[in-house]
């Protein structure tokens, strides 16, 4: 059993340890577009993706509320799930890795319970192989009155009804960190500037000697005080490239309305707040910060990881919040739309929200160590709602180009506006694509697969992939998709054909020539299949070659920009003019996209 102590046995025997409470598990019911949620979150990193809407905000909003230290907090009829007050709101906490003093017999006895991580399960009392933790809970019914309390069905049966202690709430309130850092560079009740120092500023004598004076004699004689802090302060920003002179100074913030401890903010060299500085830079000195306080203050909540920083700064302020640790400094919640935040993070530490609306729940799913690849190289589709996986370039710039067709002359709905992600294969093997297809799947995305038809299709995987919900679309057997595109169309869009090849290839128009002659055994070359265009008289066998000639690894449009253009410029405005199967698979493809 782990040890729990009284506070007389705390004196003699049981020293504070160095545990970093951190939450075992998150359960919302009723709260916002969260109707039911049950999650158990990972001891370190937790960064939140999916599709808007989707509840990820709420998760951090509702850890915020139940654990934060404040005495009220205003809710209104919108926060409960579908307007619905009838159904209170409902967040509970279970926390783990607990201080000794939160373990204490005499403080929290009663309230003190076991959780089975193995099993997910919480039992009423500590035991032996369980982990000693706390249940919290914030409730909000119809009177929109929030009440925090500790629950416990021991206490409930002795009725006993209590909430943390005041001084455990502020030990245990996570760090919100949102678009700034402001009121984290000034030493303020609750700031981390306090949680760093061992000594706080003297503000009945040493700031009544700064308003007479000014503001650099103060620095000369608080800096002192505050030496620890500061030299935390100036490592923390030259670890992360943060300039702020040769040292940053404790110095009377003049924009202070009266004078106190949060009178005492960061200044850098020339005596500017640091508070002035880009909203990154304030954003990643705070989360170095934290680092360094982690051992008080070890949940930090962060919504949108990304803002007000460059894809290098993104990289840095993920490691200052202890991404990259291979044992758990803090536990971290996030929230991304980052491409290069997934990129820097492992799959252990990726979670997809998704809303199953039919069944009323709210799932938070851990991205498996299968997919860790796929989060390095196609990390922008973790971020789309649907996914359509494409054979290789050529497939995503033929859909690139006919949906800029589409919205551009017709006015129709993008494919981008859906949430759909174009994902490139990049050739490889037959069954690279349903590989693929089958970690999104496994995460509930919507997912289809565009692939040629010139090499097999793998049966076994093909079935698979269609039975898990997934789309395939192929041309017709033997054909790739120059093949396609080619010998569906009627003369006059194979002449418009080879006008674009000349205008995407101008420097390779002798290769344009020699590999119609190659590809027809020198019974056809480029100004004849062009002529033979012209009067709509190629033959099927002709096509082909022209199709042959056209695709390869060097081919004509092999690229997604020169296939784009040929989409756009060439398919999209005479697309009636090619055959009825080519025609379908085209418009099933658009049509699942925009679904």
């Amino acid at each position: 059993m782990q040890q729990v102590c009284s506070t007389r046995e705390q004196n003699t025997r049981c020293k504070d340890s160095e545990a970093m409470p951190a939450i075992r598990k998150l359960d919302i019911r009723n709260f916002r577009g969260i109707k039911n949620l049950s999650w158990t979150p990972s001891p370190g990193f937790n960064c939140l993706i999916g599709p808007g809407d989707s509840g990820k905000t709420s998760v951090l909003d509702a850890i915020d509320l139940c654990l934060g230290a404040r005495r009220i907090a205003a809710f209104t009829d919108a926060d409960f799930h579908d307007v619905d007050v009838s159904q209170p709101i409902s967040i509970t906490v279970v926390l783990g890795a607990l201080e000794d003093a939160l373990k204490s017999i005499d403080a929290y006895g009663d309230f003190l319970r076991g959780y089975n991580a193995g099993k997910n399960e919480l039992e009423d009392e500590p035991a032996s192989g369980l982990e000693t933790t706390l249940c919290l809970r914030l409730t909000v019914a119809q009177d929109l009155e929030p009440v925090w309390s500790l629950e416990s069905s021991r206490a409930a049966a002795k009725g006993l009804d209590r909430n943390l202690k005041w001084a455990d709430r502020e030990r245990l309130s996570p760090l919100r960190l949102g678009a700034g850092g402001d009121s984290h560079l000034a030493w303020r009740r609750g700031s981390l500037l306090n949680k760093l120092s061992d000594e706080k500023p003297n503000t009945s004598g040493v700031l009544s000697a700064a308003a007479r004076e000014a503001r650099t004699t103060f620095g000369d004689k608080a800096k002192d005080q505050l030496k620890d802090a500061i030299d935390i302060v100036n490592a923390t920003a030259k670890h992360l490239g943060i300039s702020v002179g040769s040292t940053a100074t404790a110095m009377l913030d003049i924009h202070s309305v009266a004078f106190g401890s949060g009178s005492i903010s960061l200044h850098d060299e020339s005596g500017i707040p640091l508070r002035g500085m880009g909203t990154g830079s304030k954003r990643l000195l705070t989360a170095g910060l934290h680092k360094e306080a982690s051992k008080s203050k070890s949940i930090a909540l962060i919504d949108e990881i990304e803002t007000g920083l460059e894809p290098h700064r993104i990289v840095r302020f993920l490691k200052s919040l202890g991404s990259k640790d291979t044992e758990p400094t803090m536990q971290v919640f996030a929230t991304s739309h980052s491409p290069i935040a997934l990129q820097e993070l492992s799959s252990h530490q990726v979670f997809i929200v998704r809303q199953d609306k039919a069944g009323g729940q709210t799932l938070v799913l851990s991205a498996p160590s299968e997919v860790q690849g796929a989060l390095r190289a196609t990390s922008s589709s973790f971020l789309a709602k649907s996914v359509l996986i494409c054979e290789g370039k050529t497939e995503i710039g033929f859909i690139r180009g006919i949906d800029l067709f589409r919205t551009e002359v017709r006015g129709k709905e993008s494919i981008d506006a859906a949430g759909v992600s174009l994902l490139d294969c990049d050739g490889g093997s037959e069954t690279r694509p349903f590989e693929r297809a089958k970690a999104f799947q496994a995460l509930g995305y919507r997912v289809a697969i565009f692939i040629d038809n010139d090499r097999p299709v793998p049966a076994v995987e093909a079935k698979t992939f269609v039975e898990n919900g997934g789309e395939l679309f192929h041309w017709s057997e033997g054909q790739s998709i120059e093949d396609a595109i080619i010998c569906s169309a009627t003369g006059s869009v194979i002449l418009a054909i080879l006008e674009a090849a000349e205008r995407v290839n101008p420097e390779d128009l002798e290769l344009l020539d020699s590999k119609i002659k190659s590809a027809s055994g020198g019974k056809l070359d480029f100004e004849d299949a062009k002529s033979l265009a012209d009067l709509d008289r190629l033959l099927p066998e002709q096509k082909v070659w022209i199709a042959k000639a056209a695709g390869g690894k060097k081919g004509w449009f092999k690229d997604i920009g020169r296939m784009e253009y040929l989409a756009r410029e060439v398919i999209g405005p005479q697309f009636k003019d090619f055959d009825v199967p080519f025609k379908t698979v085209v418009q099933s493809i658009i049509s699942w996209a925009i679904k």
